[in-house]
């Protein structure tokens, strides 16, 4: 069995893709010109990605009207502006986070980023406490 070292220990191949079929929150990878080079291809995704999406740039998958927004983001994590930026907006009436984040070796070079979008309606505040009571009691 392979095994992938990374820091803070090793998994294997079957692993690492049992994590990223599993966690709800859906990734998409980017180099450092803004391809598409991984992307994680789960039930839980909201913005669906096939084979077909990996090698193109990250503006021919997002919708027209965002791709400003990208665009103006990539640009700051390019130019060393910008290491992360987090938004909420709703699809479908369900509220998201999507985030981005800066992608750097070792030293300081930069690699691409990430982009992770989750549902965040079992996150809200009210009556948190009371559903994390209800969600130990009863287990799923």
């Amino acid at each position: 069995m392979n095994e992938i070292k990374l820091k803070g220990g090793h998994l294997s191949l079957h692993e690492l893709n049992a994590i990223f079929t599993t966690i709800p929150q859906e990734f998409d990878v980017l180099d450092e010109n803004d391809i598409i080079v991984w992307s994680s291809m789960n039930e839980h995704r909201i913005f669906p990605r096939t084979e077909k999406d990996i090698g193109k740039t990250v503006f021919e998958v997002h919708p027209g009207h965002s791709q400003g927004r990208v665009k103006a983001v990539l640009k700051q994590m390019h130019e060393g502006e910008r290491n992360s930026i987090s938004i909420n907006i709703h699809k479908n009436g369900q509220p998201l986070n999507i985030s981005f984040y800066s992608l750097h070796d070792d030293n300081g070079k930069y690699l691409g980023c990430v982009e992770v979008t989750q549902p965040v309606q079992s996150y809200q505040v009210k009556g948190s406490k009371w559903r994390n009571f209800i969600n130990i009691i009863h287990k799923k």
